[in-house]
């Protein structure tokens, strides 16, 4: 399969349109590279370990979930790392593209993989956008957990380095209904106490945030950035398998960019 065939299945299902106007979804850096055929490296963040793990590998497209380009640039120069991206791309014929809120919002992507990781049933959008799509998910729990038990879940099928929840006098109150979004989702507190979930699985939270969770009486868990949307990465290089690709593989440098002191 060609690139450009690949990039037209891929928005096929995650329209990049869909992303906020805040956001840069698609192309990043496209270097000519659109009828050859495609060896992808899929990972949650395009950093320079990632480029060099791509050209070791010599693939020529790195898929991300976060974009490489926010902001407008107002220049580029040696020494920064979006300039030797930009450089190493064009020298290495490595295109990068990302799929950011549009990817958020549809079924297979990062809500959607956590939902199934739980194994939550009944699952509906916490913000829907459109039909069967939006923001985050929420469902039920099937059995039935305590907290105790739904956050050892959590530790072991995510692996988090550091899983923050908001305090409890209780950790065996039952929980039966949850809702998840991958990455950054306390700006959706209020949306999720609407759905008349207990608990909130999110991450990237601040300490108000936690305060606002409590006194609405929902218990919020933060299992970190990177552990949320991983999961997703690995899902889309799953489904990248059952296509016509010469290569795929998901990214062994992915980084978290935190470390925590035991």
């Amino acid at each position: 399969m060609k690139i450009a065939e690949l990039i037209s299945w891929f928005e096929e299902w995650a329209n990049p349109a869909w992303c906020e106007s805040w956001d840069n979804c698609g192309w990043q850096i496209e270097p000519g590279i659109l009828e050859e055929r495609a060896r992808v490296l899929v990972c949650l963040t395009p950093t320079l370990a990632v480029m060099q793990e791509a050209i070791a590998f010599d693939a020529n497209l790195i898929f991300a979930h976060h974009p490489l380009i926010f902001n407008p640039l107002k220049s580029l120069r040696t020494g920064e790392a979006i300039a030797e991206m930009v450089r190493l791309a064009f020298t290495h014929n490595i295109g990068i593209y990302s799929a950011h809120t549009n990817f958020d919002q549809v079924q297979d992507g990062t809500a959607d993989v956590l939902a199934q990781i739980l194994e939550l049933k009944e699952v509906t959008p916490i913000a829907p956008t459109q039909a069967g799509l939006g923001y985050g998910r929420v469902g039920m729990l099937a059995p039935f957990l305590t907290l105790q038990e739904l956050l050892e879940v959590i530790q072991r099928r995510l692996t988090p380095p550091n899983l923050i929840f908001s305090p409890t006098a209780d950790l065996q109150q039952t929980i039966t209904r949850i809702a998840v979004l991958g990455g950054s989702g306390a700006s959706f507190i209020s949306a999720v106490v609407q759905t008349g979930a207990q608990a909130y699985l999110t991450s990237d939270c601040k300490f108000h945030q936690f305060q606002e969770s409590r006194d609405r009486s929902l218990i919020l868990i933060d299992a970190g950035h990177y552990a949320t949307e991983r999961p997703a990465c690995d899902r889309l290089v799953q489904k990248f398998r059952f296509l016509n690709l010469d290569w795929v593989q998901l990214s062994h440098q992915d980084e978290d960019f935190r470390q925590f002191f035991a």
